[in-house]
């Protein structure tokens, strides 16, 4: 038995699969295996730093979420110097969503998801690391928190 109309019935899976689609496709697309490479890493930066600035914002988001995925990767196959490289280049990108904030209505909330889960995701690798690892950690998710609020600031001012 349903709780939908029978009219509403019959679109019930496309609506599922249309809004897991639009929900997922981002972030998979974003953290692809391919997405780790120098030379993707260095096409994405490239693409953001000459987009107009009304995307950049979201295109700076969506490197910080790569990047993200990629010191995770680093931090689990144990190589710390290498994920804090990855870390401070991080810290770079936040900088650079934070000055293009005011500039950029466009994909806001995209740019707000994504950067949720980077700040979940970077929440998840702080209890895999120790020490003065975990500081730097601690320090790159805190600038990762303040720019997630400031975008869901303006999500909600849009």
């Amino acid at each position: 038995m349903s709780f939908l109309p029978r009219p509403a019935r019959q679109f019930a899976p496309i609506l599922i699969l249309a809004s897991s689609f639009c929900v997922t496709h981002p972030l998979h697309a974003a953290a692809g295996a391919d997405a780790y490479t120098p030379e993707a890493l260095k096409a994405l930066e490239q693409r953001a730093s000459e987009a107009k600035p009304r995307e950049q914002c979201f295109l700076y988001t969506e490197l910080v979420h790569v990047m993200t995925e990629k010191a995770g990767k680093e931090i689990n196959d144990g190589d710390t110097e290498q994920a804090a490289a990855t870390l401070k280049q991080i810290d770079k990108y936040a900088h650079l969503i934070h000055l293009n904030l005011a500039r950029d209505t466009k994909r806001l909330k995209n740019a707000e998801m994504l950067m949720h889960n980077a700040t979940y995701r970077l929440g998840q690798y702080l209890h895999l690391v120790s020490g003065d690892d975990q500081v730097v950690v601690k320090d790159t998710l805190k600038q990762l928190n303040q720019v997630n609020d400031e975008l869901l600031t303006q999500v909600f001012a849009h």
